[in-house]
């Protein structure tokens, strides 16, 4: 596999105003350049379905990243719609992402049962959504981790034998 190539896209109102350091993207960019990944993209837009939907189509579409991370808007106030968008432009979802992050999440807090957090697939890019605080992003993030190489191989057309995998774990590191 190549270098995975990241994006990430924070769902933020008072971040996108100037009112709010983002704190999560930078982070995360941080985090994944410790593992080799580049973070190619990062972009900070309001809470609003349309520019969500309008970003994650766009930036799949043109195929600026194998990983695309949103990061904010999982939870259940009314602003709270990153999961909805996300849904509308997967052609398939991934439901294991978000169940693994739940649960290792239970793990450290009972308020991660109110994460509606999903992942997908649209065009060639594997999209997940995280908590918008640094803290819970890096933990969801770090919790799926040993699968995402895997994972975007697979979206990217390798026909290897995932039983070989476990004989011979690179991916799991």
């Amino acid at each position: 596999m190549n270098q995975i190539r990241a994006a990430i896209l924070t769902l933020s109102d008072k971040g996108s105003r100037g009112e709010r350091i983002d704190e999560s993207g930078p982070t995360l960019a941080a985090w994944l350049a410790e593992r080799g990944v580049r973070t190619v993209h990062a972009h900070i837009i309001p809470d609003e379905y349309d520019q969500i939907v309008s970003t994650l189509t766009e930036w799949a579409g043109r195929d600026i990243a194998d990983l695309i991370l949103t990061t904010g808007g999982t939870g259940v106030s009314p602003r709270d719609v990153t999961p909805e968008a996300t849904m509308q432009v997967c052609q398939r979802m991934i439901p294991g992402i978000g169940e693994l992050m739940r649960l290792k999440s239970l793990e450290i807090t009972p308020m991660a049962a109110l994460s509606r957090a999903v992942a997908g697939i649209c065009h060639q890019s594997l999209i997940i959504n995280l908590p918008g605080s640094p803290k819970g992003a890096l933990e969801n993030l770090a919790a799926v981790w040993p699968v995402i190489g895997h994972g975007i191989e697979k979206i990217r057309g390798d026909q290897g034998d995932c039983a070989d995998l476990y004989r011979h774990p690179k991916h799991l590191k």
